[in-house]
């Protein structure tokens, strides 16, 4: 399995942007396809964000769509999410996930490696 780690998150108020980076260890056959996923306190883990290595293709969670952006960096093995135009609502432990298989899946049950998770929180 791919190891993953991600970075980046913290404390921002409302309105403001966040940069969430995940590095891999590889690439290789078992991560074509990389998410972000989110799970706030009480709730089920959900998709956020997913990109393709090799096309770049990407998909989005109706909530983020307009003020996310994820993005993959080949060279150095990281994938990126940006996030502008925060909400409170966005507040969660945002993982990086991979997963085998070339569809931009949603379901968190897909994804065979998964990093420990940056915490997000962005005050009103």
């Amino acid at each position: 399995q791919v190891q993953l780690v991600e970075s980046g998150g913290g404390l921002v108020q409302s309105g403001g942007s966040l940069r969430l980076s995940c590095a891999a260890s590889t690439r290789t056959f078992s991560s074509q396809v990389m998410g972000w996923f989110r799970q706030a306190p009480g709730k089920e883990r959900e998709f956020v964000a997913a990109i393709r290595w090799s096309s770049g293709i990407t998909d989005y969670a109706d909530s983020v769509k307009g003020r996310f952006t994820i993005s993959r960096d080949n060279a150095k093995n990281t994938v990126d999410l940006q996030m502008n135009s925060l909400k409170p609502e966005d507040t969660a432990l945002y993982y990086c996930a991979a997963r085998t298989g070339r569809s931009l899946d949603v379901s968190p049950t897909h994804y065979s490696s998964w990093g420990q998770g940056t915490q997000v929180t962005v005050s009103s």
